[in-house]
């Protein structure tokens, strides 16, 4: 489907596709609705492109993807790629400042980055949409139960601990928001997993994700509250 200045983009991938495994394309191209409209009451289909191979209908991208043994991609199934992304972005992110700074990647401060970079990202996914977030967090968090509007803060709280940590300052603020909201969040995903058995979508990487609920978001509220601790701490034990 080709409609004024719009191409469709499935079609540039089925083209695309076919043009790397060896194939010569011949292409057809719908360029006004009513072309489009009678092309798919014709052949009986809802969507395009249509891709025919040998003068037998393949079907749309995904059906070519799978004709040629390619993996599909199931929107609903649960996939840890989100969360896995993210650590490792912000774990590069961390080493690449801290060479900036020190001249050397590796140093405690890139770990203290690492945790802080982690939980303004995280922060900022669920601020894309707040509304999709809460509702989804409202699912297992033991105190938005409670009391709702902590669903619509806790990002903002995320962020405003996540970019002093950055910073290392105001640690008499960034430590008891983390402490608490981390606190919070790891009991109520031990609860909702480990004691009430319950199958639920992660919200740590905001509304939209099929992140499951489990040892990853547990692992995000224990390294906040780690964070935490370790800036509480630390000091003292290094004086020591």
């Amino acid at each position: 489907m080709a409609i004024g200045h719009h191409e469709c983009p499935h079609g540039l991938k089925a083209r695309d596709l076919l043009r790397r495994r060896g194939y010569e394309v011949v292409e057809h191209l719908l360029d006004t609705r009513e072309r489009v409209d009678a092309f798919k009451a014709a052949h009986g289909v809802r969507t395009t492109p249509q891709a025919f191979i040998g003068g037998e209908r393949v079907g749309g991208y995904d059906d070519l993807r799978r004709f040629f043994g390619l993996r599909v991609p199931d929107p609903e199934k649960p996939s840890y790629r989100p969360v896995a992304a993210l650590f490792a972005v912000t774990a590069l992110m961390a080493l690449a400042a801290s060479h900036a700074a020190f001249g050397t990647a590796l140093t405690v401060r890139a770990a203290e980055w690492f945790v802080a970079f982690s939980m303004c990202v995280l922060a900022v996914l669920k601020l894309q949409n707040v509304e999709r977030f809460a509702t989804m967090f409202l699912n297992y968090d033991l105190l938005a139960k409670r009391w709702v509007p902590y669903a619509y803060l806790y990002p903002y709280l995320e962020a405003l601990a996540g970019v002093l940590m950055v910073a290392g300052a105001l640690d008499w603020v960034s430590v008891p928001v983390a402490l608490f909201i981390g606190g919070v969040g790891a009991a109520s995903v031990f609860k909702a997993v480990y004691v009430d058995r319950r199958e639920l979508k992660c919200a740590c990487v905001g509304g939209d994700s099929n992140v499951p609920l489990g040892f990853v978001s547990l692992t995000e509220n224990v390294g906040m509250v780690a964070m935490a601790l370790w800036m509480l701490l630390g000091p003292a034990m290094r004086m020591a």
